[in-house]
């Protein structure tokens, strides 16, 4: 009543009421009623037949609670300082006002003048669309693979003319030839502090410095223009796709149109972990399914002799999961619950816009173990 009710009414997320159910499983048990029960060491339950004595036994738990209290690794508690340290610098650096000149004598509009031209030398060349088109059709143009490949490669088109039309009109801005107005202001701040212009990320992804998102942009490309041109690649940089929950879906209905009398409603998502720890270690694809790779898991590690979850590294926040080879099979039985399913998010800010898949992974301990560690796969870490 409490969990499903009281609480998980009020609860909008799966992941999160499937944690509350967790809690509640864990704590409202017999266990509790011995007298000899602590939720963790230094947390005891009062034994108090007063106001005054309940209170002091509140006292008595420590003002700073460790992560393991609440079922966490001691890395969280990292996690949660650097956060904390993130927010600090971001707001120091925002706060005050921006002087025009650096220490050096090199004006801001200079500095971004250079490093816009350094971006256009690097930026690759726009798409040729009717190059795209022949190059699918020779790949089959109404596969579902392919056609998620065009979607893909149009919205990498759109990121690339962007990025080149403002950084040309931020030259001239700063030249004076055109008048700088707003966009381009906050295009100009946002280089010289080496974040994100906002119209970039409109139209891209997010990212926490420009550095990063500028050599993301640039492997993206390189993946679709391989893709494109080259073949279909054995693995594929699950990372580096807009769209990466599309892109399973066309992996299930590929394998739904190869099978006869399979229909894509009864079809349901399976994974394996392979061994490969590297896509060069691939030759070739499976026969039924994708490899995917760029995934990486936070709250635990992987054990690749025992092909399981165990703990996490102390110090060690992000470890990267081996090869993945996704498949579907014609079933929409129910999973087996001795598997943790661990949600699969793009950025560890986990909301139900970077929300991707779940995904099965073998665990040789009780799933709820996992669940209040809060395990899950990022694919950008950055």
């Amino acid at each position: 009543m409490l969990a499903e009710v009281m609480y998980g009414g009020r609860v909008t997320d799966d992941y999160d009421k499937r944690l509350l159910c967790t809690y509640m499983n864990e704590w409202f048990n017999e266990k509790i009623l011995h007298h000899s029960f602590e939720f963790y060491s230094g947390y005891k339950l009062p034994l108090c037949n007063s106001l005054k004595q309940c209170l002091d036994g509140i006292k008595r738990i420590p003002d700073d609670d460790c992560p393991m209290v609440f079922g966490l690794h001691a890395n969280a508690n990292i996690t949660y300082q650097i956060n904390t340290a993130n927010d600090i610098l971001d707001a120091l650096i925002r706060v005050p006002p921006q002087d025009s000149s650096k220490s050096g004598g090199e004006t801001k509009e200079s500095v971004v003048s250079r490093m816009a031209k350094e971006m256009l030398d690097k930026l690759p060349a726009e798409y040729v669309l009717h190059e795209v088109r022949r190059a699918l059709q020779e790949m089959g143009p109404l596969e579902p693979i392919n056609i998620f490949l065009r979607l893909e490669i149009d919205r990498m088109n759109k990121v690339i003319c962007t990025v080149r039309s403002d950084l040309i009109d931020l030259q001239l801005a700063i030249d004076g030839t055109i008048i700088m107005n707003d966009a381009l202001r906050d295009a100009l701040e946002a280089i010289f502090q080496a974040r994100v212009p906002e119209l970039w990320a409109k139209v891209s992804w997010e990212s926490s410095t420009l550095g990063f998102w500028f050599t993301e942009l640039m492997e993206r490309d390189q993946q679709f223009r391989r893709w494109c041109f080259k073949g279909r690649p054995s693995t594929f940089w699950i990372s580096g796709l807009f769209n990466p929950t599309g892109f399973l879906t066309a992996m299930r209905q590929e394998v739904t149109r190869a099978h006869q009398g399979w229909a894509l409603d009864s079809v349901s998502q399976r994974n394996k972990v392979t061994s490969y720890r590297n896509p060069s270690e691939v030759s070739e694809s499976p026969n039924e399914g994708v490899y995917i790779y760029g995934l990486h898991l936070e709250g635990a590690s992987w054990d690749l002799k025992a092909g399981c979850l165990r703990e996490s590294t102390p110090k060690i926040l992000y470890e990267p999961l081996p090869l993945l080879h996704v498949y579907a099979i014609n079933s929409t039985s129910g999973k087996n619950p001795d598997v943790y399913e661990c949600p699969v998010y793009k950025k560890a800010t986990r909301t139900d816009s970077t929300y991707i898949t779940s995904i099965d992974l073998k665990s040789e301990c009780n799933p709820n173990h996992w669940i209040l560690r809060g395990v899950a796969l990022l694919s950008d870490i950055k």
